[in-house]
């Protein structure tokens, strides 16, 4: 397991930063299965679901953020469960961008590529592996999605949403996989110890203008969609 718990230049988990949140929080302190539970709602619920400069930024980035979608909350979860001991892996995909419309309007939509690259992490504990997708959006964004999409019960698609379940999705964790984005996959590129190997090999596909235009321009409206879902507007 010890490849598991590794410090990687993503997985930056020494950086103060990551060391005081782990320290003020008393994740240490707490049983296995508690400190998973904490450390997997705080990054669920604590880092708002929102779209960062790129995905192989640094678990000390997304959490200064404070926001993230699940390439980035997968690598911020990674780091701080491997601070508290608790072996993990990135297991890596695509997904239909389908689900990220609402979220992406327009002619932006038309544009963004069918398959988007996405991730989530797996963990260790007693002896089994659970998967922890259901991190990716926040409480307060998802009860707002689900009031203003009050009708849709079962399955739904879009605003990061792709659930067959979206009255009751499977996001607590209590020794169970979580999802809330599995419906949208439609390409499986396999494990990683770390998210450096995965986006060594793995990157979205875009060219240099649609890379500067997402950057630039999207990503901000993207979040303002977001937003406007979390706030009620």
């Amino acid at each position: 397991m010890e490849k598991y718990l590794i410090e990687t230049p993503i997985l930056n988990y020494s950086d103060s930063s990551i060391q005081s949140l782990v320290k003020n929080k008393k994740w240490l302190t707490m049983d296995t299965i508690e400190r998973v539970k904490a450390i997997y709602y705080y990054v669920r619920d604590d880092i708002e679901f929102g779209y960062n400069i790129s995905d192989d930024i640094t678990a000390k980035q997304v959490l200064k953020d404070g926001y993230g979608q699940c390439n980035t909350k997968a690598t911020l979860l990674m780091a701080l469960l491997r601070a508290g001991g608790i072996p993990n892996r990135i297991h890596g995909f695509t997904i239909d961008k389908a689900l990220q419309k609402g979220a992406i309007t327009g002619i932006w939509y038309k544009l963004s590529p069918k398959k988007i690259l996405h991730s989530w992490v797996e963990i260790y504990v007693n002896d089994k592996w659970y998967f922890l997708e259901g991190v990716i959006l926040d409480k307060e964004y998802l009860t707002r999605l689900q009031e203003k999409n009050k009708n849709s019960k079962t399955t739904f698609c879009g605003y990061g949403a792709y659930t067959d379940n979206f009255a009751n999705p499977p996001i607590v964790w209590n020794l169970n996989n979580t999802f809330i984005q599995d419906k949208g996959i439609n390409q499986d590129f396999g494990l990683f110890d770390t998210p450096d190997e995965f986006y060594k090999k793995h990157q979205q596909k875009l060219g240099a203008f649609k890379k500067f235009i997402f950057l630039y321009i999207v990503r901000h409206k993207m979040n303002k969609n977001v937003e406007k879902i979390r706030t009620g507007r």
